[in-house]
């Protein structure tokens, strides 16, 4: 099991950047699912989240123009990014707390490879 980031690149200030996170293997559920991002020097830190139902929350410094959303359908989220920042930039990382068939059903919190976004002045 595992979730595949993509989407990053460089930007500029103001500008718009899409990213996709989907998760494959022998997955029976995806509970709640969110971007990280960490920029250098500094620590990791929650950019937005969903539950399963749809309800989501954002980091303050993100909210009003980032917009997370998830498709179960397809077991991806993604973090539509709009007006942004030099601040933002920083590798962003997708999260999922997944349910998946072992022996039974085991929970894993998952992480993806982590995609780098830069956005210019």
């Amino acid at each position: 099991v595992q979730l595949q980031a993509s989407g990053g690149g460089l930007a500029q200030a103001g500008g718009s950047l899409t990213l996709s996170c989907a998760a494959s293997g022998r997955i029976f559920s995806i509970n709640a699912m969110g971007w990280y991002r960490q920029a250098p020097g500094k620590q990791r830190e929650l950019v937005a989240g969903t539950s399963k139902s749809g309800s989501t929350n954002y980091a303050d410094s993100v909210k009003g123009r980032f917009t997370i959303s998830r498709d179960n359908a397809k077991n991806t989220v993604y973090l539509q990014m709009n007006s942004l920042k030099p601040e933002d930039t920083a590798v962003y990382y997708c999260n999922a707390d997944a349910v998946v068939f072992t022996a039974g059903l085991t929970s894993y919190n998952l992480w993806g490879q982590g995609t780098q976004v830069t956005v210019s002045s």
